[in-house]
């Protein structure tokens, strides 16, 4: 029998299996037929085993902290001898909860008392000269981690704030709350002085973090408000000596403050952060830990054939699984790689440097060959972050919807189009530099934000460019071209990168009036988040484990799968960063919203797929509840390739994809996409009447491409409205044209704003038809508009696709039809 060398106490929480089905990690397997998903999936006929070395492991990650009752081992042959059992909340740091010597083998049973969401198995002395070898690995516990501990995540990040003086403009009471160590707040040089921020909401403050610039405080006062006015001592500072402070504290507050009472040095007081901390009501989630199975991480130290191995394998899997379950993120670290990526569907190609240069390849692949040379389903996949040096002078990047090019430098020329020049229909590129030419050749559409290019070869129907150096001028009365100088306002998407060994996720700042692209002279401006302030969501985790997350004060981080969820994700804290890696997709079930925002500023919904559920929901995302009027400008939300799909992998329905009730919002490129292909389809299938409600103010869209729905595809009730960029087909399989009427106007517009709206502005706007059920089907209007000096739209074409059903007019009665086998854009360089 196996020597126990540390006896632990009875078991202290329930016993429940904890591990199958969960997501398990290995340092390594024999070979592709154990891999550690075999140890926990309650089948005893499979296993994991391991490369043959003493070294080895195995971990469950159970989704959240859970307290450990019972571990039990059950061993193949090949087993170990010597070898620890130990739990970690992050994943990073373990603890040890059981030492075993002189194993024999067969099943082994351990109770322990410990808590963690990682458990490991970590081998110290093989049995045999094979590797370590598992029919099972089964973790046991019960209730999650003690409640009322305090947690890690930071309350006060990027919350409002404020303060009794500053030194200057560059030293604003905001930089001590931005979560970067390289800003910071400093006060007028006098006795007394105060710092405060506002977490929200009352909450229950257990520790505040303090990190002095050279000019600290002496003394000082701990205090907390729930109004802002009248305070309570949480802690008394004398004789401090600056540096980096933890405080442990007690007190319910919405507002805490540092009051300073004495100075240590003539100047004012200065802090570089200001952190607080706070209880949650239930368990503490912890934040951090591993990116799961489907996130591949590159060296430069790793030899160029095995990173292409792997690469090429994801995407013999991947290149036609345009339906299929497999989700993919390969991170390089910087460095230089002399290798080609070519990218299939659910798959993110990323760098994780601060700047795209710190990662070089030679080259980010899209073609067609699966489908014939034909890219218009190259659809769901990534590329950002890094630069491109292709060994033949072009990178090809043929693709369609939802597939972003962002944050990338192409030292060379750039082809959109598929070998043989087949059909494409995409696309989005923004914060790029490409020093060659960009050819999109056959794409019949594209949109190009904050760039820079070295020339556009051509255009065949909408090319719309705003904020882009070396863009082609305005010419859309004989070519397809319509070009804005700058974009009013832009935000990048946030991103995942390494400072040293550690995680971070860079959240760029608001740009006004921007033109080329945010890293042109240095760091793109913004702030930093250390991804242990992230919730890290691995496939399996629950709506509620997520949302107690939220909601104890952590940022959410999709790893690369598929979420079933029964309830939404509720985003209710200012300036909260949920970032989908891998084309993470939710599914809500039972007819639930997928994702609902409060009316606060500065959320940021990034990188992720909504499909719709079997069961109808009503609305899949929504920003702001009914009635939102705050004021989000000086800090708006954003929704960054956030894209919606019913059917196609099943029959999913949704009345109204996305709702926009908040004031502010930015939608930079997003797909709402009808499924007019795959598994589900059909006019009384996949239902869903309109893909975007925008009902608040000074909403801006740049890339806004919605398709299919039934009825308008677009509806826009609130004021000041602008898009930049609009790409559409209308839905291709109404029955006939009775079942296509709005009340005794053919067809439905693509693009309606709302009689009641005064102003509204949109330029590059497109509307396509194939009606391949009933080619007889008319639409009578492709954009529907009150006519009214503040509505204006510049550069708007209607198409129908080989005559397969007919516009008869661009927007409110003019313009001329679209229809015939020859495919010509009807066109209005603008109106009225």
């Amino acid at each position: 029998m196996a020597a126990l060398l540390a006896v632990p106490s009875s078991p202290a929480f329930a016993d429940t299996l904890l591990s199958q089905g969960k997501v398990a990690t290995a340092s390594s397997t024999e070979n592709g037929g154990t891999p550690p998903a075999a140890a926990v999936d309650g089948d005893t006929g499979t296993r994991w085993s391991s490369a043959a070395g003493d070294s080895q492991w195995i971990q469950v990650d159970l989704g959240a902290s859970f307290g450990i009752s019972r571990v039990v081992l059950n061993w193949e042959a090949a087993y170990g001898s010597g070898y620890k059992i130990q739990s970690s909340e992050n994943g990073s740091t373990w603890t040890d909860l059981k030492t075993v010597t002189g194993g024999d083998g067969g099943i082994d049973t351990w109770d322990v008392t410990g808590s963690g969401r990682y458990v490991r198995m970590q081998g110290v002395t093989r049995a045999t000269g094979y590797g370590y070898s598992l029919w099972e690995f089964q973790v046991f516990g019960g209730d999650s981690g003690p409640a009322g501990q305090c947690g890690t995540g930071n309350a006060a990040l990027n919350r409002p704030s404020t303060a009794s003086s500053t030194e200057n403009g560059g030293t604003p009471a905001s930089a001590a709350f931005d979560g970067d160590n390289g800003t910071r707040w400093s006060s007028a040089a006098g006795d007394p002085q105060w710092i405060q921020v506002d977490l929200g909401s009352t909450r229950t403050v257990c520790g505040i973090d303090l990190r002095w610039e050279a000019a600290y405080a002496s003394a000082f006062k701990l205090q907390g408000s729930t109004n802002g006015t009248t305070w309570t001592d949480l802690k008394s500072v004398t004789g401090a000596t600056g540096g980096v402070q933890s405080h442990e504290v007690s007190g319910s507050a919405r507002y805490v403050r540092m009051h300073g009472t004495t100075r240590a040095t003539g100047y004012g007081y200065s802090l570089w952060e200001f952190a607080v901390r706070t209880t949650s009501d239930g368990p503490v989630i912890p934040g951090g830990g591993d990116l799961g199975p489907n996130v591949h991480v590159f060296d430069p130290s790793m030899s160029s054939a095995d990173i292409q191995s792997r690469l090429d394998t994801v995407f013999q899997q991947q290149e036609s699984a345009q339906f299929g379950t497999g989700r993919h993120a390969f991170l390089f670290k910087p460095g230089t790689y002399h290798v080609n990526a070519k990218v299939g569907f659910y798959t993110s190609i990323m760098g994780l440097g601060q700047s795209p240069d710190d990662v070089t390849v030679n080259g980010v692949t899209v073609d067609a060959g699966w489908f014939g040379g034909n890219a218009t389903q190259n659809f769901w996949r990534s590329t950002e972050n890094l630069s491109v040096q292709p060994p033949g002078g072009t990178n090809q990047w043929a693709v369609s919807q939802a597939a972003p090019f962002r944050r990338m430098h192409i030292k060379g020329a750039l082809n959109l189009a598929p070998t043989g020049y087949g059909w494409a229909s995409g696309g989005y590129i923004a914060d790029s530099k490409i020093d060659g030419a960009v050819g999109p050749y056959s794409q019949q559409q594209w949109y190009t934000r904050d760039s820079s290019v070295g020339g556009w070869v051509n255009g065949v129907w909408n090319m719309v460019f705003s904020g882009v150096q070396g863009a082609p001028a305005t010419a859309f009365t004989d070519k397809s071209y319509t070009t804005l100088d700058n974009t009013p306002i832009s935000r990048e998407k946030p991103y995942l990168y390494l400072s040293g060994n550690e995680y971070r996720v860079f959240v760029p700042a608001k740009r006004t009036g921007a033109r080329g692209v945010s890293w042109a002279n240095g760091a793109t401006p913004g702030s930093s988040i250390p991804l242990a302030q992230f919730y890290v969501a691995k496939p399996g985790d629950t709506a509620a484990t997520i949302n107690a997350a939220l909601s104890q004060g952590l940022h959410l981080l999709l790893t690369p799968g598929i979420y079933h969820i029964d309830q939404p994700i509720n985003v209710t804290r200012a300036n909260t960063v949920v970032l989908g890696l891998g084309l993470a997709t939710i599914i809500p079930g039972g007819g639930a919203t997928a994702v609902k925002v409060a009316d606060v500023d500065g959320v940021r919904l990034a990188g992720f797929l909504v499909d719709a559920g079997p069961q109808k929901s009503d609305v899949l995302i929504e920003v702001g509840p009914q009635g939102s009027s705050a004021d989000h400008a000086a800090n708006p939300t954003t929704l960054q390739d956030v894209f919606v799909r019913i059917g196609g992998a099943f029959a999913g329905n949704a009345t109204t994809s996305v709702v926009v009730n908040s004031d502010d919002v930015i939608i930079d490129h997003t797909w709402l996409w009808r499924g007019d292909h795959g598994d589900g389809i059909g006019w009384n299938v996949n239902t869903a009447e309109t893909g975007l409600i925008v009902n608040g103010d000074d909403v801006l869209a740049t890339g806004l491409f919605v398709e299919h729905y039934r009825r308008y595809d677009v509806e826009w009730y609130g004021e000041r409205g602008r898009t930049i960029f609009f790409q559409n087909e209308k839905a291709y399989d109404p029955p006939n044209q009775a079942a296509y009427m709005n009340g005794g106007t053919k067809g439905w517009a693509a693009y309606k704003v709302g009689p009641a709206v005064d102003t509204h502005e949109g330029w590059g706007l497109g509307s396509y038809v194939y009606f391949n059920v009933d080619p007889t089907i008319q639409v009578e209007n492709a954009f529907e508009t009150p006519v009214k000096p503040g509505v204006k739209f510049h550069s708007l074409l209607t198409v129908s696709l080989g005559g397969n059903g007919r516009i008869n007019h661009v927007i409110n009665g003019t313009g001329g039809p679209a229809f015939g086998t020859d495919t010509i854009p009807s066109k209005l360089v603008s109106y009225p």
